[in-house]
């Protein structure tokens, strides 16, 4: 069995002793953002998975609209990712 050579590791071990690899990741030509697909990109990004950089080529989104997605993460958790609660966690 031969492997793809990839810059950075294949997979890295979460907070919760759980392990993310690439395969993980939301396709590249992802269209519709649903919250555990940003939350899938920003724990790739936050743990060393994928650089941000890399991430935002890949994915075609702005630097502002990442940090948005790290910030709800880190204030309310996976569930300000949701569209419908983007009322209920904006930052003022």
């Amino acid at each position: 069995m031969y492997l793809k050579k990839v810059d950075g590791p294949r997979a890295v071990t979460l907070a919760d002793g759980s392990v993310m690899t690439l395969a993980d990741l939301p396709p590249k030509d992802t269209r519709r953002w649903v919250a555990s697909r940003k939350a899938a990109v920003v724990r790739g990004v936050v743990y060393g998975l994928i650089s941000q950089s890399a991430a935002l080529e890949l994915y075609r989104i702005s630097d502002e609209e990442f940090a948005g997605w790290v910030r709800a993460v880190s204030h309310h958790g996976e569930f300000a990712l949701k569209a419908t609660a983007v009322q209920k966690y904006r930052q003022l």
